[in-house]
């Protein structure tokens, strides 16, 4: 159980953010909460295998197949995948030297849990970056949606 000081530490602590299963499609909630985050100060680096072949740049950042091609430090790994796939993720984050291994809302798993803290990184699982972001920083706005990408106001 991480407590409201651990995760206000590990953002804090926190520049960058591989989003592992990130979607190029705006109203997928792995893209949502990414450009939240991006929006408030964080870089943002795309890991999903299938834009990555074709060369899909998301959010303005190059996308990578794996944790492993990311050529700069990663602070944390966020996992928008199904819990039996988080543990070969979590042995990338543990490779490439990250500090933080977070499994998004649903997603736990146990095994990697253990083995990052193990390796001596925090571990977040089954809880939102975005939502415990916006509750820690106080942006959770209109229901946490205040992204600007959606909104009540017709385009002009």
């Amino acid at each position: 159980m991480n407590t409201i000081a651990q995760l206000r530490r590990i953002f804090r602590q926190s520049h960058t953010i591989a989003v592992v299963g990130l979607s190029a499609e705006w109203h997928r909630p792995s893209f949502f909460a990414a450009k939240y985050m991006q929006g408030h100060g964080f870089r943002v680096i795309p890991v999903n295998p299938r834009y990555a072949a074709i060369g899909t740049e998301i959010l303005g950042e190059r996308c990578y197949a794996s944790l492993l091609e990311i050529p700069i430090p990663v602070d944390i790994v966020d996992v928008f995948r199904r819990t039996e796939d988080v543990l070969p993720i979590a042995q990338e984050a543990i490779g490439i030297g990250a500090h933080c291994l977070w499994q998004q809302i649903g997603v736990t798993n146990i095994e990697a849990n253990q083995l990052a803290r193990d390796a001596g990184l925090d571990s977040v699982m089954d809880r939102c970056v975005k939502i415990e972001y916006a509750r820690l920083f106080g942006g959770l706005n209109l229901v946490g949606v205040d992204t600007r990408i959606i909104s009540a106001k017709r385009p002009v």
